[in-house]
């Protein structure tokens, strides 16, 4: 717009002022009343909604508390379980070093697959590994008692325990006090200078299917780890040839590492110690077993009794662990437990029975089935006598049968020799090494008097003296400033020490990549 138009557009604009005025005004009060308009149209559905109720969160107090309060209760007694061992290496054991199949027994794979452990190190062409494995155990004597899985602690060259209370680098040396085989159970035991939270024990008989449980343990190396579940079944036999093995079946989840730790009931009350699981994945597959707990209350209070072992009672004889109707329709009896073995030597073959034969009483007592048979004699002690009645080509007779001690009558089968829990329990020093005097050649070389210090003659993998760096060929000359100058001065300072202590060793380095000279090693004793 040049100057002339710009000139003219003013001359009509003051020339129509007042209609140019009240257009604009126009404008502004329609754009007014439209806008009045849809605000008032929102503001309607708003106060028609209105009619929604407000949500509300309820009083924490409304909420169940009753896992909660279980799991603080029995949690402190709950203990983590660390094993170190040396084993043969697993490709050689599998393949038979020829690759021509496995050798490992269907149980032995059954619970590899429940509770395994890392190994250190090793190749396949190694010949022995060390391997660390994690479980669960369950305090249930304030004197440092503890309930594990057999299989938790077997070939353990160390067993150190870890307290819910303390802190995560404090462990305590544990020894086995006695193991049993065939329900897989251990009793292990630490010294410490305090009484120790130990949980209570229930009747696993009083649970039913459908009960709430909860499983405590360490999964994974996760300690104080708490699940939920039910009983999902009773009496659940799943190994093969265990005929001591009779499970709790649990859908509580369970994993590699929980297994020695307990399963509770609603009443805080220990009724289980979980023990396997059935998995293709080495994890949680929603069926988990826990040995119920009137059977650990027995077997437990045998391991502490003065010979650290379960004894049974046994006859000598086999029969079907599953009923079968049609036996007993061929062997011409309604009830009882037909005899499908006999083993030579055995009580029930110098007593006359034989493959057949249905025992069909005990003492006068009738016999139902082959688990009311086993539970009667395995009570009874060895040298006692049992009159059995049975029934032969249909004709019942009765014979006097002398108890034997089912470890010694099954040795082979059960791939061990009697032997008592302190036989299995790991010989080692509290310090992990073996030492023995100077000789006059050590002496001289290492430029001390003789009859000064002890050598150091082995050390243990993983033990506390590895720990502090001591290796085979050093010399201790003291210990906590106490001279060390023979192995009794050493056996005696050595018993002194107590799990916690510090402990300092005063060493003349000897040995290749050792540095000249006489410095000290130390620790806190676990």
């Amino acid at each position: 717009m040049n100057d002339a138009q710009t000139s003219a557009f003013w001359q009509r604009f003051r020339a129509n002022r007042l209609p140019y005025t009240l257009t604009i005004l126009a404008t502004l009060s329609l754009g007014i009343l439209i806008g009045t308009i849809i605000s008032y149209g929102v503001k309607g559905q708003d106060k028609k909604g209105s009619d929604a109720t407000p949500l509300s969160v309820p009083s924490p107090q409304q909420l169940s508390n009753q896992f909660s309060q279980i799991a603080k209760q029995l949690e402190p007694s709950v203990v983590n379980i660390n094993t170190e061992s040396t084993i043969k290496n697993p490709h050689s054991r599998r393949r038979g070093g020829g690759g021509g199949g496995d050798d490992e027994s269907p149980f032995d794979d059954f619970f590899d697959r429940f509770f395994g452990g890392a190994p250190d190190g090793g190749g396949p062409g190694a010949g022995s590994i060390r391997e660390r494995s994690l479980g669960s155990g369950v305090l249930v004597d304030s004197k440092g008692y503890i309930i594990t899985n057999r299989h938790v602690v077997e070939k353990a060259d160390r067993i150190r325990v870890r307290l819910q209370d303390e802190p995560p680098g404090v462990l305590h040396d544990a020894k086995v006090i006695g193991t049993d085989q065939e329900t897989d159970l251990a009793v292990i035991k630490i010294d410490v200078d305090k009484a120790l939270p130990s949980a209570k024990l229930g009747n696993s008989e009083s649970m039913q299917v459908g009960d709430w449980v909860l499983a405590i343990g360490s999964p994974f190396g996760q300690v104080g780890s708490v699940t939920a579940g039910i009983v999902s079944a009773k009496g659940r036999n799943i190994v093969p040839n265990r005929q001591f093995q009779s499970f709790i079946q649990t859908d509580a989840a369970i994993n590699p590492g929980n297994s020695g730790g307990p399963l509770v009931n609603m009443l805080g009350e220990v009724i289980g110690i979980n023990t396997a699981i059935l998995t293709d994945t080495n994890a949680y597959a929603g069926v988990g077993f826990a040995l119920p707990s009137n059977t650990v209350v027995s077997v437990y209070n045998q391991l502490i009794g003065p010979e650290h072992r379960v004894s049974r009672g046994s006859i000598g004889i086999e029969f079907n662990a599953q009923e079968n109707p049609a036996i007993a329709r061929v062997y011409g009896v309604n009830t009882g437990v037909t005899i499908s073995n006999v083993v030579a030597g055995s009580p029930a073959d110098q007593a006359g029975l034989k493959v057949g034969d249905t025992v069909i009483s005990i003492d006068g007592k009738p016999v139902k089935n082959g688990d009311e048979l086993v539970a009667d004699i395995a009570s009874r002690k060895p040298s006692s006598k049992v009159q059995l009645g049975f029934v032969r080509n249909g004709k019942k007779e009765d014979t006097t049968v002398i108890i034997a001690d089912r470890a010694k009558l099954f040795a082979a089968r059960l791939g061990e020799e009697e032997e008592s829990g302190e036989a299995a329990t790991p010989k080692e020093s509290k310090l992990g090494i073996s030492v023995r005097a100077v000789t006059n050649d050590i002496a001289d070389r290492l430029d001390i008097p003789v009859g000064k210090g002890v050598i150091v003659q082995d050390v243990k993998a993983g033990s506390f003296a590895e720990d502090v760096g001591l290796t085979r060929g050093d010399v201790i000359l003291e210990v906590n400033k106490q001279p060390v100058n023979s192995e009794e001065d050493f056996s005696r300072v050595q018993a002194s020490l107590k799990s916690g202590q510090d402990v300092v060793f005063l060493v003349r380095q000897r040995g290749p990549g050792r540095q000249d000279g006489t410095i000290f090693f130390a620790g806190t004793l676990p």
